[in-house]
């Protein structure tokens, strides 16, 4: 195969100017995307255009993401992407998922053929995958992620496609990480919005008991305690359960100590 370079301009699901660099176009998904799922799939879609542009042939996009030692393909350019990772998953081993633990690019030229990996290629192999080229992202805190490119034909990727999807995938995991970044922050003002949610139907759950029973805040929290373990529910649940009772104005249980 020809010594080719790879064009990353954008495909269609992305609307950018001609002058605009790729690191500008993948931070532009970064801001369209209203989560980090969707970003995630931008990208697949994103790379899976560029890389099949620079090879002649439609090649498909899975992005699998390791972290706190759970790894799940998490996007992919189709849902036959997906599958592909997904199915190398149920293996547990193959390209992706050694790609990320050496920290190294795999390429497998003929998947009909490879023999690191059989079983997971020759499953690939039989629906019309025959190369594979895995690509390693760093992410923070330990977390690592993985650019995988499937073509149908054998031999897809030569010496210079393989440099510059390389090159690609270390402008990649910059809006990854931004990604990444965002979506924990997001996750953790979730959990924060919840959490003082739930301080405050507990709160009015207790304030409701305090009136029944003439008692402390303190004490009124232990009987809502022992109410939630006494039924076998969260402490959330029965203290919501007294404040619609109230609020709707229909009998409520007496908890009593």
């Amino acid at each position: 195969m020809d010594e080719m370079s790879i064009d990353f301009a954008a495909p269609d699901a992305v609307s950018a100017p001609d002058d605009v660099s790729v690191p500008e176009q993948l931070q532009d998904l970064v801001i369209d995307s209203e989560d980090v799922g969707g970003f995630l799939h931008e990208l697949a879609v994103f790379s899976a255009s560029a890389v099949s542009q620079a090879v002649g042939m439609d090649v498909l996009c899975g992005i699998t993401l390791s972290r706190r030692r759970r790894t799940a393909t998490v996007a992919g350019s189709t849902h036959e992407a997906r599958l592909i990772d997904e199915v190398q998953q149920a293996y547990g081993d193959g390209p992706c998922l050694e790609a990320m633990r050496s920290r190294s690019t795999q390429h497998v030229p003929d998947t009909s053929t490879e023999e690191r990996w059989s079983e997971y290629c020759s499953v690939i192999a039989e629906r019309g995958h025959l190369s594979a080229l895995c690509v390693p992202l760093d992410l923070d805190e330990g977390a690592t992620a993985a650019l995988n490119f499937f073509a149908p034909q054998a031999n897809a990727y030569d010496e210079a496609t393989i440099r510059n999807c390389e090159l690609y995938a270390s402008q990649a995991e910059r809006s990854l990480r931004l990604a990444v970044r965002i979506g924990v922050k997001q996750q953790h003002a979730d959990d924060l919005q919840e959490a003082m949610q739930t301080r405050t139907v507990i709160d009015l759950a207790s304030g409701i008991i305090m009136g029944q029973n003439r008692c402390t805040q303190e004490e009124a929290f232990q009987i809502l305690k022992k109410a939630s373990s006494t039924r076998n529910q969260k402490l959330r649940d029965v203290a919501e359960t007294i404040v619609k009772s109230v609020a709707n104005e229909t009998p409520v249980a007496h908890f009593e100590a």
